[in-house]
């Protein structure tokens, strides 16, 4: 890994490794916006859905692989595995913070086919 995670996004993940929805909720703002599948997800009752829908439909488990970028925007790399079609795969995770919150997060594929 070239770098340490920043609080908010380790804080993420740390909660992603135990699927507890209230960890994983807490480093967001409260007008956050999640980008994963192509859907939007806007404040944090629409977060907090996405993250249940994802635990139970999934199961998903990240190894960060990577991070890079700066205070405000960190880039990480993980392999997530779960219960979907092509587990493992290698998943991108956008985030943009603003203070002691993420602010925005898009997940996406690595290199994602054009």
């Amino acid at each position: 890994m070239s770098k340490q995670l920043p609080e908010p996004v380790a804080a993420y993940f740390a909660g992603n490794k135990n699927y507890d929805v209230s960890a994983m909720l807490a480093p967001f703002a409260e007008s956050a916006v999640v980008k994963d599948e192509g859907q939007e997800r806007r404040g944090l009752a629409a977060i907090r859905e996405w993250i249940e829908e994802t635990n139970k439909k999934y199961a998903v488990k990240v190894d960060v692989s990577d991070v890079t970028g700066t205070a405000e925007n960190t880039t990480v790399r993980g392999l997530v595995s779960g219960t979907f079609p092509g587990s493992p795969v290698e998943l991108r995770y956008a985030f943009t913070l603003d203070g002691e919150k993420i602010a925005r997060l898009e997940i996406s594929l690595k290199n994602p086919i054009k």
